[in-house]
């Protein structure tokens, strides 16, 4: 019998100092190399990273993490958590759903864990059994959304950031706002920000096209990547999302500009795993950092205001975890099969679904 399972870290059992250990994206072929796994995918989100596996022997977690790591120390290994069989997905259903994530509903993960598909399917690292459980998870993500009121409220973590934003200035429409990152979370962020009125919306990006399609979106204008750190003498609130490996702003970077700021109070919210904003920078005078973790009171206030709606979400969830079990059992036939190289044509896709 093949062993279905996932082995992840996230917002629930560590802190962003962990999970930024393992926020930089490792390959599936480094996992299924490492471990022995028949497939293998990573779902690299700012709250967690997870990796589901299939396999025919059962794979101890210290394997997948030492996969995971970038050295052989194995002393965040308590933080990771393990799910298999029918606990994994109803797990994976859960986080796909919004109803796992640190805003209750946020609909980024969904996204995401596409992403994350496609890139394991079109690697070959993601077979017949991974397929059937991420377009199953699709499918349930969808009637979530589609048959409870779980998005109502702020719903991602960018429109978080922007009521902690609101809750430290109260009228945000004369504060001038940096966003450094022209991602999905940034654009979320930006329109956020634009439905509190806020007009004087800069983007910087290492991409410049990027960010000036950004821009465009929200009225805002792109600044040169080049150039993105001179903005800090005149703006209000900085939000940074991007995926650099090692933090874009520093106190030796930041100290000559603070100079410049006349006394005015420079708040700066880093939602980027790992961090783009080195923690040192909150001991400077007139600088106010919050991380993603900072984030979490504000997504427990709007949590409350869901609540009722999370049931309903966790009984679609488990109509489709039975539906799962019904149809492929204990995961055993499909996962013999080797995964497909270069992913699966459209004929397989297709017949694997009925």
């Amino acid at each position: 019998m093949t062993n279905l399972f996932c082995i992840g870290i996230s917002h629930h059992t560590a802190k962003v100092e962990t999970r930024e250990r393992y926020a930089l994206r490792r390959s599936e072929e480094a996992v299924r190399a490492g471990s022995g796994c028949a497939e293998a995918l990573i779902l690299p989100t700012c709250n967690r990273v997870e990796v589901y596996g299939a396999a025919d022997s059962s794979i101890g977690t210290e394997q997948i993490v030492r996969c995971l790591a970038e050295s052989e120390t194995m002393e965040d290994a308590s933080a990771f958590y393990r799910y298999e069989g029918e606990d994994c997905v109803r797990h994976l259903f859960r986080v796909v759903s919004g109803l796992d994530s640190m805003v209750i509903g946020e609909t980024e993960i969904l996204g995401q864990a596409k992403k994350a598909y496609e890139n394991a399917r079109a690697s070959g690292n993601a077979g017949p059994l991974l397929h059937r459980l991420f377009q199953r998870a699709f499918r349930a993500a969808k009637q979530v959304r589609s048959r409870t009121e779980i998005t109502r409220g702020a719903v991602s973590v960018g429109s978080v950031a922007v009521e902690l934003a609101v809750k430290i200035f109260g009228d945000l429409r004369e504060r001038k706002v940096l966003l450094l990152g022209a991602g999905e979370t940034s654009e979320r962020t930006a329109r956020a920000l634009s439905s509190r009125g806020v007009t004087d919306i800069r983007v910087s990006n290492r991409s410049i096209e990027r960010a000036e399609t950004l821009a465009a979106v929200v009225r805002g204008r792109a600044v040169p990547f080049s150039a993105w750190a001179d903005q800090c003498a005149e703006i209000d609130i900085l939000i940074s999302s991007t995926s650099a490996e090692e933090p874009l702003l520093t106190p030796l970077i930041l100290s000559p500009l603070i100079r410049e700021r006349l006394d005015r109070p420079l708040f700066i919210i880093d939602i980027a795993v790992p961090r783009d904003v080195a923690p040192e920078v909150n001991e400077m005078d007139g600088v106010y950092l919050y991380d993603i973790d900072s984030l979490q009171s504000i997504a427990a206030q709007s949590l409350a205001l869901r609540r009722q709606q999370i049931a309903a979400g966790e009984e679609i969830i488990a109509e489709h975890v039975a539906d799962f079990r019904a149809r492929y059992g204990q995961f055993g036939e499909a996962a013999k099969r080797p995964p497909v190289s270069g992913g699966l044509d459209e004929a397989t896709l297709r017949a694997s679904e009925l």
